[in-house]
């Protein structure tokens, strides 16, 4: 029985020493970050903005301190905060439809597993785009609008340990199509991927307990997790 609403943010401070426990309930977090990362090129020249949207305890950013960034990361959770904060990052309290920064000051703006969790998906979208600097580039993964997505995510996932429950409202999960379309009106182009969890990663990670061992990797389809990668054009 749920103690609180699906998606209720609450949770991610009864969760947070999952962030970086080893074989935790954020382990795929994990290497969703690594994966995301591998997107993000070196930074053009050092103190370049990436900005961290919903950046949680600051997974991503063991996988970017050498690429010359200054990471930011915004998020509503104070716990998550402070401890993407020890890795380095600097951090601030704010909403992702609601950006505490200057218009057109990232040069990389990263929404890595926060789209499937907004209310306000239209919003979300527009404040990523109005940060994110003409020519600079949108990573994001998120979780489609499909009823494999639901039962893998949810049904399955609650059950088997992949996901905590009532983390996820599949209510809010996001069609590809949708999303490009909304990034679209904000002269932002998102070109989008499938990707799934490595299945020895999983089988060490949920039967034998043993953390980082998996990998995110292409799939042929996109009906459960995908990836985005997008640049923001002069209009």
């Amino acid at each position: 029985m749920l103690s609180m609403q699906r998606n209720d943010p609450r949770q991610y401070d009864d969760l947070a020493a999952e962030w970086w426990r080893p074989a935790g309930d954020f382990e795929l977090l994990h290497w969703l970050a690594a994966a995301r990362a591998a997107l993000i090129p070196p930074a053009a020249e050092p103190g370049r903005i990436l900005l961290d949207a919903g950046c949680g305890g600051g997974l991503l950013a063991p996988h970017v301190s050498a690429k010359g960034y200054r990471h930011v990361g915004v998020d509503l959770g104070a716990l998550g905060l402070s401890l993407a904060s020890e890795q380095g990052m600097t951090v601030l309290n704010g909403d992702v439809t609601r950006l505490p920064l200057r218009s057109g000051s990232a040069d990389v703006v990263v929404a890595g597993e926060i789209l499937e969790h907004v209310t306000d998906l239209p919003g979300t979208v527009a404040e990523l785009s109005r940060v994110l600097r003409p020519g600079g580039l949108i990573v994001l993964d998120t979780v489609n609008d499909t009823g494999l997505s639901r039962l893998i995510t949810v049904t399955l996932g609650e059950r088997l340990g992949i996901a905590p429950v009532g983390l996820h409202d599949p209510d809010l999960f996001v069609p590809p199509a949708k999303l490009i379309a909304e990034f679209a009106k904000h002269g932002v182009t998102v070109r989008i991927r499938g990707v799934r969890p490595t299945i020895s990663g999983l089988f060490k990670w949920l039967v034998l307990r043993r953390g980082s061992a998996g990998r995110i990797v292409p799939a042929f389809s996109d009906a459960v997790l995908y990836q985005g990668v997008g640049t923001r054009h002069d209009r």
